[in-house]
């Protein structure tokens, strides 16, 4: 998710980096704001274009939580729809020569005990001609995504990652690493370029569930993109036709349908911000019925 841009000069500092005092206060901000432990029972429809859900006991319409306060609880009252989850931030990790520099999630996070959560964790490369993405960096990425997925009440993880051409060899390595210490049964979702689900497929027998298109933040791809979408139904990857990733300040039409929505605001989220992204969706659906 391009949030904050690659290539960034905003590393985290070098006394952030013990792995222990990570995942010890990430589990404190979950473990204080998230109550107790439950999992969605709802058994939902596979994918469009008949590509099996990668996803089937996670909702339909997912908000991103990304690093700033947010009171989630509202999800959860009268009113508002049940089968909605969270993508939060979890920890933003800095590929620095070949070290691997981790910044946990600082801002907390509250959630109602029946929301499902799906924990994200950025990857930031230093692309500044000395970084090594070795193997080894490969296995260290994935340690340190690994243990978001033991947060409290986590179902999901989610990898968000813009890796150029240079460095996706090392994303297959990590994530191949990655399945291997997840937990049984626990999906693997990775945002995608959504030149990746056009012409650019690179992608397909990647070790994960799902690939989320991101449709905002395109930069010199928008146009390519609106142009494809104009004259296609579908995504030519079939790992991108399950789902896709829209933001509140770049409302698009001629959206594929019947896909899992993930939806970013640049600010908190409250009651009618929610409201109207969800109206938005409910309307660009019914436009493509």
């Amino acid at each position: 998710m391009k949030v904050v841009r690659a290539g960034s000069k905003a590393y985290a500092p070098t006394a952030l980096a013990g792995r222990f005092f990570f995942l010890f206060r990430a589990i404190l901000i979950l473990g204080v704001e998230v109550f107790c432990m439950s999992r969605p029972a709802s058994n939902l429809h596979a994918g469009a274009g008949n590509v099996p859900d990668g996803l089937p006991d996670f909702p339909r319409m997912i908000v991103w939580a990304w690093e700033r306060p947010e009171d989630l609880r509202f999800l959860d009252e009268h009113g508002v729809d049940p089968q909605m989850g969270v993508a939060f931030l979890a920890r933003t990790l800095y590929l620095r020569r070949g070290d691997v520099t981790v910044r946990p999630r600082f801002q907390p996070l509250r959630v109602s005990p029946e929301t499902p959560l799906m924990a994200v964790v950025r990857i930031e490369p230093q692309r500044d001609g000395q970084l090594k993405l070795s193997e080894e960096q490969a296995k260290r990425t994935a340690d340190d995504i690994a243990e978001v997925a033991r947060l409290p009440r986590v179902t999901a993880l989610q990898v968000d990652f813009d890796a150029v051409r240079s460095e996706r060899e090392f994303y297959r390595q990590m994530l191949t690493h990655l399945r291997q210490q997840m937990p049984p049964g626990m999906p693997i979702s990775i945002t995608a370029l959504a030149s990746w689900c056009m012409d650019d497929d690179w992608i397909t027998g990647l070790p994960v569930d799902e690939a989320v298109p991101m449709l905002f933040r395109m930069g010199g791809d928008h146009r390519n993109v609106i142009a494809f979408l104009s004259h296609n139904s579908e995504f030519n990857t079939g790992l991108c036709r399950q789902s896709l990733g829209i933001s509140t300040d770049e409302p698009l039409s001629n959206l594929p349908k019947g896909k899992r929505v993930y939806i970013f605001t640049n600010k908190s989220w409250d009651k009618a911000s929610l409201e109207v992204a969800r109206q938005e969706v409910a309307s660009e659906e019914a436009a493509n019925e």
